[in-house]
């Protein structure tokens, strides 16, 4: 997992009130030493597999992931999160910048929240952080045109990112440096 998202989460992570918001849904202590864990650069696969569990219970669960989407809704942790966007694509700053403008925009995070209410989003979502956990190109192609042409939510997302230029970005190609 990257560094700078680490920070993203333990930044999060310090917050009283999002803690205590979901200290009846999950090990908190669990939770904090995981993090800690993560913050280190050498950390092993079981941390990064701890990870991806706590990472799809939070994903399927409702209260946790309306806790996660509010935390998005606070500016210094959405600027800190494009922040660490940006310096992952450091090759792509007109990818970073759609990304950027498009998680400030209000319009996109409700999309990204109505998005996420659907399972097959999700499970798609999940299918994706799966594949960049093992390493493995992403090859959801077929599952994600279902997906568009089944679900509204996920069509609105789509059209939402478009407006601010993330599709076209990602079909650029990287600069060469």
């Amino acid at each position: 997992m990257d560094r700078n998202v680490v920070k993203v989460l333990l930044a999060a992570w310090e917050r009283p009130d999002f803690r205590a918001g979901l200290r009846h849904l999950i090990d908190l202590d669990e939770v904090t030493s995981l993090l800690a864990a993560l913050a280190v650069d050498d950390h092993d696969d079981e941390v990064r597999r701890r990870a991806m569990e706590l990472l799809r219970s939070a994903l399927e669960t409702a209260e946790i992931r309306a806790a996660v989407l509010l935390l998005v809704e606070t500016d210094d942790i959405r600027h800190s999160l494009a922040a660490a966007i940006s310096d992952n694509l450091a090759d792509r700053p007109g990818l970073a910048s759609s990304i950027r403008s498009a998680l400030d925009d209000p319009a996109v995070r409700a999309e990204i929240r109505d998005a996420l209410e659907s399972q097959g989003m999700r499970t798609l979502v999940w299918k994706a952080a799966e594949d960049e956990f093992r390493g493995r190109r992403l090859t959801l192609v077929r599952e994600a045109t279902v997906l568009l042409l089944r679900h509204r939510p996920a069509r609105r997302l789509v059209w939402a990112l478009k407006r601010h230029g993330v599709l076209r970005e990602l079909r650029s190609r990287p600069a060469v440096i």
